[in-house]
């Protein structure tokens, strides 16, 4: 079970490198859900959406280089990275986009919180975005998120 202490820590030791970011960035997934207040059980990540324009900086500063992301099934990203330099895993990624009845749509929140996790501010897409979006993967997981904060 993950604990707000590597959450707070995770973010402490990713917050330099994404001060560094000069676009919008959100914080999605579980951890998205849990900073609006719900519990989602167990979190294996913290998945951050950068604008592509950023992602050489931000991913310099980690240690990281940009390479080309995977798409599975349902989702692509054009750049993806996996962070392990603290005690939680942080997956980077940018250009992300959802298939939907068959075609990709990038998918770019329109809304933006900040949130403060102990001394350090992270943004999320407002609660009727997340919702939206989690509904929108459709995963089983996703829409027991989705109801958490419903």
């Amino acid at each position: 079970m993950t604990t707000a202490h590597q959450l707070e820590t995770t973010i402490a030791a990713l917050a330099p490198a994404l001060a560094h970011a000069r676009h919008p960035w959100w914080i999605l997934g579980s951890v998205a859900v849990m900073l609006h207040g719900g519990t989602p059980g167990q979190i294996g990540d913290i998945d951050v959406l950068l604008d592509r324009r950023d992602c050489a900086s931000v991913f310099d500063r980690l240690g990281l280089t940009v390479k080309a992301g995977q798409a599975d099934a349902r989702f692509r990203s054009d750049i993806f990275h996996r962070w392990t330099g603290s005690l939680m895993p942080v997956e980077l990624f940018a250009g992300f986009s959802v298939r939907d009845a068959g075609r990709w749509h990038e998918y770019i929140p329109r809304t933006r919180i900040a949130v403060m996790v102990q001394a350090e501010t992270v943004f999320v897409p407002d609660r009727a975005e997340l919702v939206a979006l989690l509904r929108r993967f459709g995963r089983p997981k996703d829409l027991e998120r989705a109801a958490l904060l419903t």
